[in-house]
């Protein structure tokens, strides 16, 4: 009878070890609010950035509400930033990047008062304007680093894979608006890398199949399905980027990205959908 108990318990056990094995990925991600607000803080300042070089050619107060919306997201969870930071931002690093968040929207005002005086944008404001993108993302990814590296932080890889997919994918979008909305976009697109838009899709195609590896659930599966076919529809138009593309296409299908993104992240965290990726109306199939 002991030796049969044993048993018993001991097949169960390896019953159960398979079963786990063989289900879907259904456990939850330890999160930290802090790296979430630095996640949707970085994510809609691209954002507001991408939707001004919009502006700057079609001035509609449609697109023009879509840069408040992102702006009014950053504002917010910069707020959280600082709230959120005891024990792992010291007051000096919450303060630079609360400095450069300050500078960015004092320059995405006066490049917004231009196009909506003049009609056009001024170059040399929206070059200080994408410059200053560029030290605010780097600020912003350096802080992002440090919490996400503390010894008090868990992170799960699959989450920071679909995070590091959303900021590239915000970049891309952006660096792509600005080369479509001016001829001298090279030299103020406000990306803080220099790689060409075809490296970063190999990238994004990188950080995907890390997302989608392993048994993802069917919640988790559906929303990355999304993903990779909206994903299949403009990745040409990424890698051969010089090409005559329909930009408003691009746009609106890398949005949509993003809230699928946004998606598969609350369903890998259990928490309620970030506004960051969701400012405009990303309805396309």
């Amino acid at each position: 009878m002991t030796h049969s108990g044993i048993w018993t318990r001991a097949s169960f056990v390896a019953l159960l070890t398979c079963a786990l094995l063989l289900s879907p990925f259904t456990s939850r991600a330890a999160e930290n609010p802090l790296l979430s607000s630095l996640h949707d803080f970085r994510l809609s300042n691209f954002e507001a950035l991408n939707a001004y070089y919009n502006f700057s050619v079609n001035g509609s107060t449609e697109t023009l509400n879509e840069i408040v919306a992102a702006i009014n997201t950053s504002n917010t969870q910069m707020n959280s930033i600082g709230d959120q930071s005891s024990g792992l931002l010291n007051d000096d690093q919450v303060s630079r990047l609360t400095q450069d968040f300050d500078q960015f929207k004092d320059l995405m005002r006066q490049n917004i008062n231009d196009v909506r005086q003049n009609g056009y944008p001024d170059l040399r404001l929206v070059s200080d304007m994408a410059n200053q993108a560029v030290t605010l993302s780097k600020t912003s990814a350096e802080m992002y680093d440090i919490v996400r590296t503390d010894e008090q932080v868990t992170t799960d890889k699959r989450v920071e894979s679909a995070r590091a997919a959303a900021v590239l994918m915000a970049q891309m979008m952006s660096k792509y608006s600005a080369r479509s909305t001016s001829a001298v976009s090279q030299t103020f697109q406000g990306a803080d890398t220099e790689e060409p838009l075809d490296e970063q899709a190999k990238q994004f195609d990188a950080l995907l199949s890390s997302i989608t590896a392993g048994n993802p659930s069917d919640e988790l599966r559906a929303a990355l399905s999304g993903i990779s076919s909206k994903w299949g529809f403009i990745r040409s138009s990424y890698v051969n980027y010089n090409e005559n593309n329909v930009s408003f296409v691009i746009d609106r299908y890398s949005q949509g990205i993003l809230e699928g993104l946004d998606e598969a992240i609350s369903v890998m965290t259990d928490n309620t959908p970030s506004s960051a990726a969701t400012t405009a109306d990303t309805s396309t199939n």
